[in-house]
């Protein structure tokens, strides 16, 4: 039986490659933050969002969100407060989700998931994933994945909100740790919790050579 793939499909992602790599290979260093789009402006951790990306901008880091509304918005926006570095929208066709938010200063727009996958894992440092649902999820353990098999560097991934994250990852080492399915390592080395915005800069500026070290202050839990 023979399998006729569609090759418009190829053509388009290797388009969309394409377009990436001209406009973001050049914008270094960069940050990929991942979070819920159906966060909304009062939440604290939109606020959260719009603050690290402000003062990850005011570093000269430019800062890579999905373009849309919640906490994509948020990064985008605080980004272009702090005005040193570079707002990206890796935005996403749907057919039943909002429009791109408008705090972007270079946008990429994306029919398929795999190549803003790629753009979205290529050009960052550093991953920071706020609070999330299918999607946030969907590309936190896309680069989980492609650290842990060696097909990208080791580089930080955080978390940011324990009081999110601490439930998966005490499942995670109650039920895949002990059979073997993940490591220690995967638990403790390749995800960083963090709770403030300055724990969270003091690892990034550890990135920076020509940045001042941070120090991070007492963290307290959001409300």
């Amino acid at each position: 039986m023979k399998v006729r793939i569609n090759s418009q499909v190829g053509r388009r992602i290797h388009h969309e490659l394409d377009a990436a790599k001209r406009l973001l290979e050049a914008i270094t260093p960069a940050v990929s933050v991942y979070g819920g789009a159906r966060v909304k402006v009062d939440d604290p951790y939109y606020r959260a969002a719009q603050e690290f990306a402000r003062a990850v901008s005011e570093l000269g880091v430019s800062v890579i969100s999905g373009g849309g509304p919640g906490i994509m918005e948020a990064a985008n926006k605080g980004c272009q407060e702090g005005k040193e570095g570079t707002s990206i929208g890796l935005n996403i066709i749907l057919p039943f989700e909002a429009t791109h938010n408008a705090y972007q200063d270079v946008s990429i727009s994306f029919d398929h998931f795999a190549a803003r996958k790629v753009a979205f894992s290529k050009y960052a440092m550093t991953f920071v994933a706020f609070p999330g649902g299918f999607g946030t999820l969907d590309e936190l353990f896309e680069v989980l994945t492609l650290i842990q098999t060696g097909k990208m560097p080791e580089i930080p991934v955080l978390l940011y909100g324990r009081e999110f994250w601490d439930g998966m990852l005490e499942w995670m080492g109650r039920a895949m740790l002990p059979r073997g399915w993940v490591s220690a390592e995967d638990l403790t080395s390749r995800v960083r919790v963090v709770d403030s915005i300055p724990e969270a800069l003091a690892i990034i500026s550890e990135l920076l050579p020509k940045a001042p070290v941070l120090q991070p202050e007492a963290s307290e839990a959001l409300a």
